[in-house]
């Protein structure tokens, strides 16, 4: 998608000047002047209060279409991070009700928007805020040598579960019953090109998960486009269909580095 490396030049260029404004750019360059309905009842966001970890927070949402709807996009969007659109999870195949969750890096407490686009065009939003330590996770230094992250980058682990976990929204739990997880941790150093190395002092380039595509049993599912956001050895997980009975991913960064895993779901 070209409107992330867009939205990156912005917030590097045109910082807010208060609270709203960065919600106010990112909501015009991406939606225009489309109308956004209240979420409330539409998307649940489960996100910390205050981040534990800066470089490795949860966030996670479970959104069910309105009656007769299908689910077409959904936007994960950090109002203050350097590139505020964070994740966004395009659905090939429609679904009336969907899961994710995904580690991201939180620079510095922000609000936090999650959009869901209808296949009718429909826009529905509900917005959170995250505290953090103060650690500026997108520029802390990597966790791991940059040189031993490439002996293993790109690697994935593919991990599937019953059901959709419902802590998030007690109100959509039931909704999610018929649903399987599916967890891809994927090894990679997802550099945000604001890191310093600690021996050279120079800054290492920029290099993170561009996308990940899920197929189910053979056809296209959803394709999660990234971003810097995304923590180092970054988990995605989502609903599958339960009916799902092979998964395949493909993992994209921004070096073209293409890897590939399958696993299949047992049948019952």
């Amino acid at each position: 998608m070209t409107r992330l490396p867009v939205l990156f030049a912005l917030a590097l260029f045109a910082l807010p000047a208060w609270a709203g404004e960065s919600w106010e750019t990112v909501r015009a360059q991406l939606y225009g002047e489309r109308p956004m309905l209240e979420g409330t009842d539409v998307i649940a966001v489960d996100a910390p209060y205050r981040t534990d970890n800066d470089a490795r927070t949860r966030i996670s949402a479970q959104v069910a279409a309105p009656p007769g709807g299908e689910i077409a996009e959904v936007s994960v969007i950090l109002d203050e991070n350097p590139m505020p659109v964070s994740a966004v999870f395009a659905l090939k195949q429609p679904q009336p009700r969907f899961f994710f969750e995904t580690t991201l890096r939180i620079n510095g407490p922000t609000p936090l928007h999650v959009v869901a686009e209808m296949t009718d065009g429909r826009l529905f939003v509900t917005e959170g805020f995250v505290k953090t330590s103060g650690q500026g996770a997108c520029a802390a230094p990597p966790g791991t040598d940059p040189e031993e992250a490439l002996a293993t980058l790109g690697e994935m682990v593919l991990s599937v579960a019953d059901e959709v976990p419902g802590d998030a929204a007690r109100r959509l739990a039931e909704l999610a019953a018929r649903l399987k997880r599916l967890d891809v941790d994927i090894s990679h150093p997802s550099h945000s090109g604001m890191q310093m190395d600690q021996i050279t002092l120079l800054f290492i380039p920029m290099r993170y998960v561009e996308q990940v595509e899920i197929d189910t049993d053979g056809g296209g599912y959803v394709e999660m486009t990234g971003s810097i956001s995304l923590s180092e050895n970054p988990q995605v997980s989502l609903s599958v269909p339960g009916t799902t009975r092979r998964v395949g991913v493909t993992m994209t960064d921004t070096d073209g580095t293409v890897t590939t895993a399958e696993k299949d779901l047992a049948g019952f």
